[in-house]
């Protein structure tokens, strides 16, 4: 194997492990997230679907099904990494650290999956 299928595999996996545990808190401590995007001004009504299009979106990206949704699914998750950045940061809950590695991990991964197949659109 070469190091970028490597690095390829090791920040996705890491992207798509926070983005489902993301989206099962959203599930299990519904409490607790509503009381947080309350106190920043979210809509609470998206908590949920939310936590569906994460699972959705790492679906998406794992099977390769489609590749336009791949690419919707990198979008989506790169502005809500940067967003949960953000309000962790605003909020002072030290949130933002995990928030940040997540922001890191679809960038690598999104950069080593154009490197490694052909139907990806290129970055660079």
């Amino acid at each position: 194997m070469d190091k970028q299928r490597i690095f390829y595999w090791i920040s996705t996996g890491i992207m798509c492990a926070i983005f489902l545990f993301s989206a099962c808190m959203y599930f299990s401590k519904y409490e607790m997230v509503s009381s947080f995007y309350g106190m920043l001004g979210f809509p609470i009504w998206m908590i949920y679907p939310l936590a569906g299009l994460k699972i959705l979106g790492v679906v998406a990206i794992l099977t390769r099904f489609s590749p336009l949704l791949k690419e919707w699914a990198y979008a989506g998750f790169f502005f809500d990494s940067l967003a949960a950045f953000s309000a962790h940061q605003v909020a002072h809950d030290g949130g933002a650290g995990l928030a940040a590695v997540a922001l890191l991990a679809v960038i690598a991964s999104r950069y080593f999956e154009s490197r490694l197949h052909k139907d990806s659109p290129k970055l660079i």
